[in-house]
């Protein structure tokens, strides 16, 4: 007979809970369950593309509502994260970052459990505020938690599962939509993030260690709030502005955001120079590594959910594939980018800004050669002559995705790690919403002469923006990264 079986319950739990007490420590422990949360919001923002027309005709949704089935996520998601990023800083990046875990769990439920196309929005919504709370703990957590060369690779695998993400959200989308387990269509694409979040909400307590800042700063509400509009009024137009045909409100909201934005850097600064807590420390911006990698990141990332937009859109409407076979499409670019992933850490300490360059070289030409086969095949052909130029397309992102990040957060100050954070979440956010838009302009206007046209002309303009990437790395300090621990 078991020990268990003879001992009273209250002893049964208290040996459960000093086994548990006895769990390996060692610090790489926290590194899965922070990335559980990275992966489940990256994906988010990519596997409903594929479900959008199953949730049109289910929901009887029309084209707006449609359209902020995916905007509404973005919207919230970018706003958020620089108040979120702060809020960690004061209260605790892990408790924040738990918080963020349990209200996407929920979300995803009330978006799976949706029977309207206005509670699906309203849970979408949700959704990328929960994400906003998740995304600057992660960042913050790594830097502080990882000194020297242990963060370089940290920031490595955070980069190698936030571009797996956003690549499997077309593969893992188009599966389970194909499969309708259990008849649930388009819901089970919510619903996989339950799992994961509960799972990863029941770890974080245990192993992922707490932090804020040592001298926690006073939520400025009122900066939270200015920065909180300028961002709405320059992403809501972004995300909104095609589809309505350009009206003026996009055109004077656009106008507003450049003075919203100096406004509040002014004020930040004075905030700063009286002795306050500004939500963004003005300092932050006076270290060139991290100011020039901001540029570069708002750069790279609208080249990427720009790209995956059009390239879905060729494949599966242009070519008339279903998004299973799209989503294995896209996996021949993910092959290549965990490799290069995987190596970029060793190259980045080595290479230093070089690396980042090089990377959105290779982008620039896996783009030039799928121009080069589209213009050949149109839409036709075997989809096996694309291979080549999305294995350079992957190799590219791989190199630069996980070397962006690492640089960017390389000299880390703890005490404003969720700034920080908040700040380069916020860059990857607005450069998806801008490349959308600037390349949807290009891609949809001449959708007239068919999808292949339209597809090479984006490819042209994602190119063109790629090399100008490679251009700003000189911005950039010469040194490779900084190993020292801090």
């Amino acid at each position: 007979m078991s020990i268990a079986s003879q001992t009273p319950d209250s002893t049964r739990l208290r040996l459960l809970r000093s086994r548990w007490a006895q769990l390996p420590q060692d610090h790489w422990v926290a590194l899965p369950v922070l990335l559980a949360g990275t992966f489940m919001i990256v994906l988010d923002f990519f596997i409903v593309n594929v479900a959008l027309p199953s949730m049109q005709t289910d929901l009887h949704a029309s084209r707006s509502a449609t359209e902020w089935f995916v905007a509404g996520y973005g919207l919230t998601f970018a706003t958020g994260l620089i108040t979120a990023g702060r809020l960690g800083d004061r209260f605790g990046r892990r408790r924040m970052f738990s918080l963020g875990l349990a209200l996407f769990t929920l979300a995803s439920i009330g978006c799976a459990a949706a029977g309207s196309a206005g509670a699906l929005i309203l849970a979408r919504l949700a959704q990328g505020l929960a994400a906003a709370l998740i995304s600057p703990q992660v960042l913050s957590i790594i830097g502080i938690k990882y000194p020297g060369t242990d963060r370089v690779r940290a920031l490595s695998i955070y980069g190698v599962v936030m571009g797996l993400a956003a690549v499997g959200g077309q593969i893992i989308g188009g599966f389970l939509i194909q499969a309708d387990i259990s008849g649930l269509g388009w819901r089970s694409i919510f619903l996989i993030n339950v799992p994961v979040g509960l799972a990863a909400l029941a770890l974080a307590p245990r192993l992922v260690p707490e932090s804020r800042a040592e001298t926690p700063p006073r939520l400025d509400l009122v900066g939270a709030l200015w920065i909180s509009v300028a961002l709405v009024a320059l992403v809501l137009p972004l995300t909104e502005g095609r589809q309505h045909g350009w009206p003026a409100w996009a055109w004077l909201s656009l106008a507003l955001a450049p003075v919203l934005f100096v406004s509040f850097a002014c004020y930040q600064r004075r905030l700063a120079r009286d002795g306050g807590s500004p939500l963004l420390p003005p300092a932050l911006f006076g270290e060139r590594t991290f100011s020039a990698g901001l540029v570069i990141q708002l750069g790279l990332w609208c080249g990427q959910a720009s790209f995956f937009l059009v390239l879905s859109l060729y494949l599966q409407r242009g070519r008339g594939l279903t998004a299973l076979h799209a989503g294995l499409v896209f996996s021949i670019l993910a092959v290549a980018f965990v490799a290069t992933s995987l190596r970029a850490p060793g190259w980045m300490m080595r290479y230093g800004r070089r690396l980042i360059a090089t990377g959105a070289l290779i982008l620039a030409a896996g783009d030039l050669l799928l121009l080069a086969c589209v213009s050949v095949i149109g839409t036709g052909g075997s989809v096996a002559v694309l291979a080549p130029g999305l294995l350079l397309v992957g190799a590219g992102q791989g190199l630069c995705i996980t070397s962006i990040t690492a640089t960017v957060l390389s000299s880390l100050d703890p005490q404003r790690a969720g700034a920080a954070a908040g700040v380069l979440s916020t860059m990857q956010q607005v450069g998806n919403a801008l490349g959308v838009a600037v390349v949807g302009v290009v891609f949809f206007g001449s959708l007239n002469d068919g999808f292949a046209h339209a597809f090479t002309l984006s490819l042209v303009e994602l190119a063109a923006l790629l090399l100008g990437v490679a251009a700003l790395t000189r911005l950039l300090p010469k040194e490779g990264h900084d190993d020292r621990p801090r």
